[in-house]
């Protein structure tokens, strides 16, 4: 007795909800992502070698260019917090907008006294402003009076808490006079930090030259 085949049907998959669920997700991210906001302050990193790339969380980066310094830190939560503490120690209160303004900000260096200023200005005043700052004071000679070695202090403090491990990475610009790099330096070595990495421009090795 011979078989009886079984007609073959073609299958069709309706891929109407797998594209509308892919537009939706993309609607998602697109209204969703914060792009980081501009460095207020450009440099001319010196060039390297060295090829290992910088981690993009739990970094602690100190910025120099001229006499200054600023400061950037991932997580916002952290940088409210560190803010926070910070005007307690200098009796400077903040409103909730301004400390997320603070969260927002993105590379800072502005003394505490002019913090407010910073934090009150529009938005198109706010970027030319933090160029006129004079970066975080850095004085060596009085720690207890030394808001770079404090902001370092709370902010490694608030990100141990959250059982993280603290990076520091140094970005100095090609013209940035040495006794600044050192005053840097010198701060991270009081609070035990002494394995930390600079940024530097990517070339190429240099070949063997023969005679």
């Amino acid at each position: 007795m011979p078989k009886v085949k079984i007609p073959r049907k073609s299958t069709t998959i309706d891929m109407t909800a797998m594209c509308d669920v892919a537009f939706l997700l993309l609607t998602f991210f697109m209204l969703t992502t914060k792009f980081k906001p501009p460095e207020p302050l450009q440099v001319d990193t010196p060039s390297s070698t060295v090829s290992m790339p910088k981690p993009d969380k739990n970094m602690i980066v100190l910025t120099m260019r001229d006499n200054r310094v600023f400061l950037d830190v991932d997580q916002q939560q952290i940088r409210k917090e560190a803010l926070r503490m910070m005007g307690e120690k200098y009796n400077v209160s903040f409103t909730p907008e301004e400390m997320q303004v603070f969260s927002n900000l993105g590379t800072f260096g502005a003394p505490m006294a002019n913090m407010k200023q910073l934090l009150s200005a529009g938005v198109s005043e706010r970027d030319a402003l933090a160029m006129q700052m004079p970066g975080i004071p850095r004085d060596t000679v009085n720690f207890d009076k030394c808001e770079l070695f404090d902001w370092l202090i709370f902010i490694r403090q608030l990100k141990q808490s959250n059982q993280n491990e603290v990076k520091v990475a140094i970005k100095g610009d090609v013209n940035t006079p040495y006794p600044v790099v050192q005053n840097v330096i010198a701060i991270l070595q009081k609070q035990n930090i002494n394995q930390f990495s600079f940024v530097t421009n990517l070339e190429a090795k240099p070949t063997n030259l023969k005679n």
